[in-house]
């Protein structure tokens, strides 16, 4: 009886086994199944080659770094729209510079504001190729204790003969977040005016114009009038 028994449990244990097989490789054959169509995670030894590719390097060449813009910026952008209509100037024509002043004020006094722009003008118009006359230029070097100077602001000694028929000349005028500039160039002969061009200077570039004095090595603030 005992024989009887073995004889039918045997067939039956090899046929579980063949259906575990069968069913293991049906499993292996098919795709791999997610439960809840979960999103699969590559093997981080697989996954290294979209690492390097995708890397985002710090350069700090690429930061933009805030640069603070002052009176020449403005000056420059005023001499090209100046360049678009002028005429009977070129690179044989002498050229004089003025101090700017103010629209509303006595046109006799100048200001530190006034007087940088005359200086960034005889810059931009040299960089054109125009020809600039130094009129506060003297014919000699004042030797002092204090220094070495070729400029001056005294008319008895400055020459009497300045070679320059042209003069780049303006005005100014306050306005609300800055000052309006008016620029021209005029004919001292014919007093036409042969170019001009219009431009604002932002209020915090005016303010960043520091009016000083020295007084033993010391930079001391001027008081404003």
């Amino acid at each position: 009886m005992k024989r009887l028994i073995l004889t039918l449990c045997l067939p039956l244990g090899f046929g579980c086994s063949h259906i575990m097989n069968d069913n293991d490789t049906t499993v292996k054959k098919g795709p791999p199944q997610l439960a809840n169509q979960e999103r699969g995670v590559a093997a981080p030894g697989d996954s290294n080659a979209l690492y390097q590719n995708t890397a985002v390097m710090n350069d700090n060449s690429h930061i933009n770094v805030p640069t603070r813009k002052n009176i020449n910026h403005y000056v420059r952008g005023i001499m090209q729209d100046m360049a678009e209509n002028l005429q009977y100037v070129n690179t044989k024509t002498p050229l004089a510079v003025s101090s700017f002043i103010f629209l509303d004020d006595d046109y006799n006094d100048g200001t530190l504001l006034g007087n940088q722009i005359a200086e960034s003008f005889m810059h931009e118009l040299h960089n054109f190729g125009v020809s600039v006359i130094d009129f506060k230029t003297t014919d000699y070097m004042r030797v002092t204790p204090n220094g070495d100077f070729v400029f001056s602001r005294d008319y008895l000694e400055l020459s009497q003969d300045q070679n320059f028929n042209y003069v780049l000349a303006g005005t100014m005028v306050n306005h609300q977040g800055g000052v309006l500039i008016n620029a021209r160039i005029i004919g001292l002969t014919s007093k036409a005016v042969v170019g001009s061009a219009q431009g604002f200077i932002p209020q915090s570039v005016v303010d960043a114009l520091d009016s000083s004095y020295r007084t033993d090595g010391v930079m001391l603030k001027q008081v404003n009038k």
